[in-house]
């Protein structure tokens, strides 16, 4: 049966925690980017400061997972958070709308930012149309996928969710309450198929020039949408069986101790499993802690104002960093690196000017059209509550 409506009414609210969560997810990926021995963009230089070669090795060792554990968070909260925040009888219409108003203002900025500093000059037209209109992660090319602005592919996926979920949520709904971890158990599984797939039958050559896995087995693994909507399917159960009220007893810091466990497995497991797989436990146990610390009103520390703010900026945070990182990193040359404190510099550098271009984003580009419109003005059309933004 269904979650009783009413206590599932009175159980949505706000929750400013998973918004202030937000931002350190989208930090990991900085830290990611920023430690990369070589960058995405042609001619892939590398992009990690550090001179000393061991201290290079360390860095992009460690946050090698960091990018992964990110996205990855960030899919699963966007099934989480639309799932959170529907309503039974909402048209699909004005739900598009917004989830279309939410992403491609900041994309269309950043993709001409980059088409203007960079990307005109080494980008083909077969590679920067589909990249406007959020197809290229369909594109097994690498040129294709990565183009233009590179962490720009995720929102394929994203858009792939947006459109999929008025049809998906409708069966999930369905769906017995004693049965959904069955059916979270599934799509965990299905990660494991893909990557069974992905190594097995996708041809390992040629090689990535950045991955130790080809172009093509990294785009199936981890790039193609279709394959990542099992983290989008269970963020929508993980929203049901909260509401539901049949979350264990997980703690944050249990959540916190299970990710920290997650990714240093996913540092060793096998390339291709450090993906997702390694890490999709703990980051459910995350989101669901956190969620039901806030309705608690036990989680404090997230739901500060600062980390508010840093979580409503993170989207842009995280798609600005192609130009403020990948593009920046190479006008300031030395690609043998600097020394440890010039090093270090360069990375704080980085993440003011990243965070000061997240905020310009929201400021001037995604919160006035959200303001503008996102709101139907149609009567008795359901507006969207006031919930996380789903979108890194």
């Amino acid at each position: 049966m269904p979650e009783n409506r009413r206590p599932a009414e009175q159980l949505r609210s706000r929750l400013p925690s998973l918004t202030g969560l937000r931002f350190f997810a989208a930090l990991l990926v900085f830290c990611f980017h920023v430690t990369l021995a070589n960058s995405p963009i042609p001619p892939n230089k590398p992009i990690n400061p550090f001179a000393d070669p061991a201290l290079a090795d360390a860095t992009a060792w460690l946050f090698s997972k960091a990018g992964y554990v990110g996205v990855s968070f960030f899919f699963v909260l966007s099934g989480f958070v639309l799932t959170w925040s529907s309503r039974e009888g909402e048209r699909a219409r004005p739900f598009w709308r917004r989830r279309l108003l939410k992403i491609f203002p900041n994309h269309l900025v950043m993709w001409s930012a980059s088409m203007l500093l960079f990307a005109a000059a080494i980008t083909p037209w077969t590679a920067w149309l589909p990249n406007i209109f959020l197809v290229h992660s369909f594109f097994p090319q690498a040129d294709i996928y990565v183009g233009v602005n590179p962490p720009s592919w995720t929102l394929c996926s994203e858009l792939l969710f947006y459109l999929a979920f008025p049809f998906l949520i409708r069966p999930i709904r369905r769906i017995p309450v004693r049965s959904l971890w069955f059916w979270v158990a599934v799509a965990v599984a299905g990660m494991v198929a893909v990557e069974l797939v992905t190594q097995f039958l996708i041809p390992d050559t040629p090689r990535s020039p950045i991955t130790p896995v080809s172009t093509t087995q990294f785009w199936f693994g981890y790039i193609f949408p279709p394959s990542r909507l099992f983290e989008f399917i269970i963020g929508v159960l993980l929203a049901r069986i909260i509401l539901a009220g049949k979350w264990p007893a997980v703690t944050i810091p249990q959540a916190l101790l299970a990710t920290a466990g997650g990714y240093v497995a996913a540092l060793y497991v096998p390339f291709l499993y450090g993906f997702t797989v390694a890490t999709i436990v703990p980051i459910v146990a995350l989101i669901g802690a956190v969620a039901t610390a806030d309705l608690r009103g036990t989680s404090r520390m997230l739901a500060r104002p600062t980390m508010r703010w840093l979580g409503e900026v993170s989207f842009g945070f995280y798609l600005c960093q192609g130009v403020t990182v990948f593009y920046v990193r190479r006008l300031l040359g030395h690609e043998d690196g600097f020394g440890t404190p010039a090093a270090l510099a360069v990375i704080v550098l980085f993440l003011i000017v990243t965070l000061a271009g997240g905020w310009l984003l929201y400021a001037l580009v995604e919160r006035p059209a959200m303001q503008r419109w996102a709101r139907s003005r149609k009567p008795g059309e359901v507006a969207e509550p006031a919930v996380p933004t789903p979108v890194r």
